[in-house]
């Protein structure tokens, strides 16, 4: 059976292939064989995450034509990257990208960093911010006040309150979605709608199709429930999604569920357009695919002339392909679990019966104090105070960045909270074993990627400002520095908490 759940093709390789000519070499550098330049090439797109692991790669004939090289440069090429871990082949079943052996991918993170330790390490590992005062109080001081009803039932309401369902479709038909009560449930956050999610429509086994990158730790809730996994690069920089890519995965690969972030991905930032948004609803209805749409960031525009596209949601008009999934944790306060699913009533109805084995609800305190927030502006308010932190921090953490680390690539989005950044040539994954030891916890590029693609980033949020972020700047030079003296060495990854 072939190891393989992607493909590309002869021509789209070479395109990529040919995009890193681009980049200048150094002073005084010697050229390669032309079989090592195109196996280290492939090698760099399998790192960046522009070729997915295990994706199928062309023939040597067909590659050959397409870069107007010999037969033989493409067999020594393979060859080279077999040698050295980064490509798998069988016989009958051709050639796949891979990942040596010695580099796995964490399989979990740690605990969030305990408060206690902040003051000696700065903990760019969380993207969420502190919570937004007086608004958290106010909430709960209004959700008391409307708890003693609540207090003489049994307490448990698997779909959600009523009340606060009510007030979430209410939201969305504002937004100019017609949404019925009935078309929502009440979720333990975000990862417990998409973990709810996972379960009824992608059993063990069945193909999940993410983008790459991707956010860290819905990656491995669904490596957790037995899912396959099917990378589809993001396009470049923050021009969104590659609509190519996803055509052919969504084809050739027919995944049960596609999962992805349309607003403020985390962790590019990319926006994806209107029109993005409506060829992938179109591409996953053909394909017979669930896409799963997560707008936990969709509020957290930072500047102030962003244009945000119609919801994905409003490019299914009868409900029977986009799933949504949305949640209070990021423009509101990650200590406030609450989250929800928008989608047709009887997946609605098959979720709440099967939540009966797993939480049986979510706590009506904090359903009471969101809906209190919905219904008195007391979230609008909120939000707003957020969207200055964030952008304040985001400014501050790219001009100390650029200052310190000079030689490190990011394209600055204008949404969301986290920046992607490419180190400079240097491992994220030693870059996060040499932050530990200088007192900064940073996430690897291979947290968001599928069997260690992106090895070359690192994540930073937009969670610390002013003198904090100077110094998480000089404490990540000081890493690179180590990084590149050699004082880290190999071993065991290092398995860092994201959020």
């Amino acid at each position: 059976m072939a190891q393989w759940t992607s493909a590309v093709g002869a021509a789209q390789l070479a395109r990529l292939l040919t995009s890193q000519q681009d980049r200048p070499a150094g002073p005084g550098t010697r050229r390669p064989p032309a079989y090592r330049a195109l196996a280290d090439g492939i090698r760099l797109l399998v790192l960046e995450g522009r070729v997915p692991v295990a994706a199928r790669l062309p023939a040597e004939r067909e590659l050959a034509l397409s870069l107007s090289v010999s037969r033989t440069t493409v067999a020594a090429a393979y060859e080279a990257l077999r040698q050295e871990g980064f490509l798998e082949s069988r016989r009958g079943a051709g050639s796949w990208t891979a990942v040596p052996a010695g580099n796995p991918l964490p399989a979990r993170g740690l605990e969030p960093l305990p408060p206690e330790a902040l003051g000696s390490m700065i903990d760019l590992g969380t993207a969420a911010l502190p919570a937004p005062e007086p608004w958290l109080t106010r909430a709960v001081r209004g959700a008391l006040e409307e708890l003693p009803p609540y207090a003489h039932t049994h307490g448990d309401y698997p779909a959600g309150l009523p009340a606060l369902r009510a007030t979430i479709a209410d939201r969305y038909t504002a937004r100019g979605i017609p949404t019925m009560p009935e078309q929502i449930m009440v979720t333990t956050g975000a990862m417990g709608a998409i973990d709810a999610i996972c379960h009824l429509f992608a059993g063990r086994g069945e193909r999940i199709a993410v983008e790459s990158p991707s956010y860290a730790n819905i990656l491995q809730l669904m490596r957790e429930t037995g899912a396959r996994l099917v990378p589809v690069a993001m396009a470049a920089g923050l021009a969104g999604w590659d609509m190519d890519r996803w055509r052919q995965v969504l084809r050739e690969a027919a995944p049960r569920l596609a999962y992805v972030v349309a607003d403020f991905h985390n962790p590019t930032g990319a926006l994806a357009d209107e029109d993005q948004r409506r060829q992938l609803v179109e591409a996953a209805r053909s394909a017979g695919t669930v896409l799963v749409a997560d707008e936990t960031m969709t509020e957290l525009w930072l500047d102030d002339d962003v244009r945000m596209p119609r919801p994905v949601c409003g490019f299914d008009p009868a409900g029977s392909t986009v799933i949504t999934v949305g949640s209070a944790s990021k423009a509101f306060w990650a200590g406030m679990r609450i989250g929800w699913v928008r989608a047709a009533p009887d997946v609605i109805r098959s979720l709440v019966a099967a939540r009966a084995y797993a939480d049986l609800g979510t706590p009506v305190l904090e359903q009471l104090a969101v809906n209190w927030l919905f219904g008195t502006g007391g979230w609008e308010q909120a939000v707003e105070v957020r969207r200055e932190q964030a952008r304040g921090n985001r400014d501050a953490l790219v001009a100390a960045v650029r200052r310190e680390l000079p030689g490190w690539e990011f394209e600055v989005p204008r949404g969301g909270l986290t920046l992607w950044v490419r180190a400079g040539g240097l491992s994220g994954s030693r870059l996060a074993e040499a932050g530990e030891r200088v007192g900064l916890r940073v996430p690897s590029g291979p947290r968001f990627g599928v069997d260690g693609a992106f090895e070359g980033y690192v994540r930073l949020p937009f969670t610390v400002a002013g003198a904090v972020a100077e110094e998480a700047a000089l404490r990540l030079a000081a890493a690179a520095r180590l990084v590149e003296s050699g004082g880290v060495g190999g071993g065991e990854t290092p398995r860092t908490f994201v959020a």
